[in-house]
């Protein structure tokens, strides 16, 4: 092997000085890897104050605060967001998907419609399971706003 002089000892350590930093780049759950687009820290406990949320406008009249989405620790995405749902409204036609869903109604009466085509009411404090893979959908079938909160959890960022 030749001998390094001076200037190619100074070029190797530059050399390897950025490539460390791309590595570190390389590494940074904000930016790539499986917590990429992360809206927050999820290693952090935090509270989330509800008129701090930006209010995105829907539309079918409706609106729809988005909390966050990330990946935990533990490996499993989770994105969480309220709704308003005008009367008469569905946020969306039926289906399904990978990720399972809750859905927690704050005020307001809503059909939810299950995996085997029932329709189900629900009211304040009911509670809407989604299995992954499994049809469902919803629509306000209350004479008022209705408003709710949707947790989905998924293995993996969707």
């Amino acid at each position: 092997m030749a001998e390094m002089n001076r200037r190619d000892l100074c070029l190797a350590a530059g050399a390897f000085a950025a490539l460390g930093g791309v590595i570190a780049e390389a590494q940074d759950p904000r930016t790539h890897g499986p917590n990429a687009g992360d809206t927050i820290d999820m290693t952090k406990s935090r509270v989330f104050h509800f008129d701090q949320l930006k209010v995105d406008q829907h539309a079918n009249g409706g609106w729809g605060r988005q909390v966050m989405h990330g990946t935990l620790p533990t490996g499993e995405f989770v994105e969480v967001h309220e709704t308003g749902l005008p009367p008469g409204q569905m946020p969306h036609p039926p289906h399904k998907h990978r990720n399972t869903e809750f859905v927690l109604i704050r005020e307001g009466h809503v059909e939810y419609l299950d995996s085997d085509g029932q329709r189900i009411p629900m009211g304040p404090g009911d509670i809407a399971y989604s299995a992954s893979y499994q049809m469902h959908g919803m629509k306000n079938t209350g004479s008022t706003m209705a408003t709710y909160f949707v947790v989905s959890i998924s293995h993996g960022q969707l």
